[in-house]
């Protein structure tokens, strides 16, 4: 016996009138279903995102960092094996080599040797040279043991994650998640690239607080790499609330403009989509799928390459490896 099922409208909120008159009608009715009614809210500049300061822990975590840069310490980045794990991964790689970082690598599991996130085995392979910080990327805040095996070889451990965390959480050095119990940051919905693009901007601040940055050292400008926080935001496929369009719609602006990484141009290509009109569906069907299957088959490691390189015939070649696994 088959059960009927039935399409529901979505109720439309009200309008209160707070949108612009000059609007069409259809185009109010859609932005009012998603519940935008002030015209404030229309704007998605860089200025309109929350403010860092009630992510959980970010201000330890970014101190941490921003030793370890200063005293050169040696930082892993610890990332997951799809989209948002890799760009997140590529996006911490490139900001903190920008901002002077010179003891930095990265690793990723492979899923079929040592599971997700930052596991026991995975962290055993590291118990001969461990790194002085260690750093998760959309993982880790269900990897208990794994923190404390880590924290046994000496390694300090920031956790990045914005899944939800289970009974008990992991007793890392410091944990950035807006899903952590009592957090206060406004957005929920921000995958793991948002939460790593967060941090890395408090990082930038405390060093320049305490006067890294100098002529020979500028600045970096972070939103340089806002094309890899759109790309791991799609792709992660996580509720586009006002602050993820407002990375995404800068993340795209970017890529229009031809200012993109040189991977995530040569993934475009590869995907038969031209940069100049990207919109956020190339991005999650022609880009985000040959980044996933290099995790789906293989290892994430060649994704993470294609985005961090400053070569375009390098990026190329990786990307074409990219999309040769996700037609197989």
């Amino acid at each position: 016996m088959s059960s009927v099922r039935r399409i529901r409208s979505r109720s439309i909120p009200e309008d209160s009138g707070g949108l612009p008159d000059s609007l069409h009608p259809v185009i109010r009715r859609v932005l009012l279903a998603r519940g935008v009614s002030d015209e404030k809210e229309l704007s998605l500049q860089l200025r309109d995102m929350h403010a860092p300061g009630t992510l959980s822990d970010i201000e330890a975590a970014a101190c941490l960092l921003a030793e370890a840069v200063m005293q050169k310490h040696r930082i892993l980045i610890v990332g997951d094996f799809d989209a948002d794990g890799a760009t997140g991964t590529a996006l911490a790689m490139l900001s903190l080599k920008a901002m002077g970082a010179a003891k930095l690598d990265f690793r990723v599991p492979n899923r079929f040797e040592f599971g997700y996130g930052l596991t026991v085995p995975l962290v055993d392979t590291l118990a001969a040279s461990p790194p002085d910080l260690l750093v998760t990327v959309d993982s880790g805040i269900s990897c208990v043991d794994g923190v404390a095996r880590a924290r046994d070889l000496g390694c300090r451990v920031v956790v990045t994650d914005h899944h939800l965390p289970g009974e008990q959480t992991p007793a890392a050095d410091a944990i950035v998640n807006p899903n952590n119990p009592g957090d206060e940051f406004p957005s929920k919905a921000m995958a793991g690239v948002g939460v790593m693009f967060y941090l890395l901007g408090v990082v930038r601040r405390v060093l320049r607080d305490q006067g890294w940055f100098n002529a020979s050292r500028p600045q970096p400008n972070l939103a340089q790499f806002l094309d890899l926080v759109a790309l791991g935001t799609v792709a992660d496929l996580v509720p586009l609330d006002r602050n993820n369009r407002v990375l995404v719609r800068q993340g795209l602006e970017r890529i229009r403009r031809g200012a993109a990484r040189p991977g995530l141009m040569a993934l475009l290509r590869l995907g038969n989509r031209d940069y100049r009109y990207a919109v956020a569906a190339d991005l999650g069907f022609a880009v985000g799928p040959r980044l996933n299957a290099a995790g789906r088959l293989e290892d994430m490691a060649a994704g993470i390459r294609c985005l961090i390189s400053e070569n375009a015939d390098e990026a190329m070649e990786l990307a074409e490896q990219l999309d040769e696994l996700n037609r197989q």
